[in-house]
């Protein structure tokens, strides 16, 4: 079947890169194959052209006709994989969750979980006036409903 070999082939490609990883493939009932990259030090335009090649040269279009685009997740994607709240440590994030949107830098990932953490002005527990507070928030990946970088100029 086609979207089989179109997923080995990919799979076949990205082994051979270790640094790379998949974020998402769609194939489109006319066969428009869509493929999104991400790495661990970022994607190159080479990385997308090979992992292009690799799945376009081997299939046949005279057998079947298709059309291939591989590109990187964007700078304003959401973040999907473990591997790129890792690659984003020291970032500043922004989390959805249930309980409402969180700001913060993102100061360590693991497989199941992120830990944020932002200053805040409290106030004081005795007297008048405010007191600025280090916060600290580990959220599950269960729990995050969406996550972007904020980019700081």
């Amino acid at each position: 079947m086609f979207e089989e070999r179109v997923a080995q082939l990919l799979d076949e490609a990205l082994a051979q890169r270790n640094h790379l990883f998949l974020i998402d493939m769609t194939i489109s009932p006319d066969r428009r194959i869509t493929v999104t990259l991400d790495g661990d030090q970022g994607v190159t335009v080479q990385d997308c052209i090979d992992v292009s090649r690799h799945i376009e040269h081997n299939l046949d279009r005279e057998e079947v006709d298709f059309a291939l685009e591989v590109a990187s997740a964007g700078a304003t994607a959401p973040l999907q994989h473990p591997r790129q709240y890792k690659k984003n440590v020291g970032r500043k994030l922004e989390v959805k969750t249930a309980e409402g949107k969180t700001q913060g830098t993102l100061e360590s990932a693991d497989e199941e979980k992120i830990l944020l953490t932002w200053k805040a002005r409290e106030p004081k527990p005795v007297g008048k006036g405010k007191i600025t507070v280090e916060k600290r928030l580990e959220v599950p990946y269960s729990d995050i409903e969406e996550a972007k970088v904020k980019i700081v100029f």
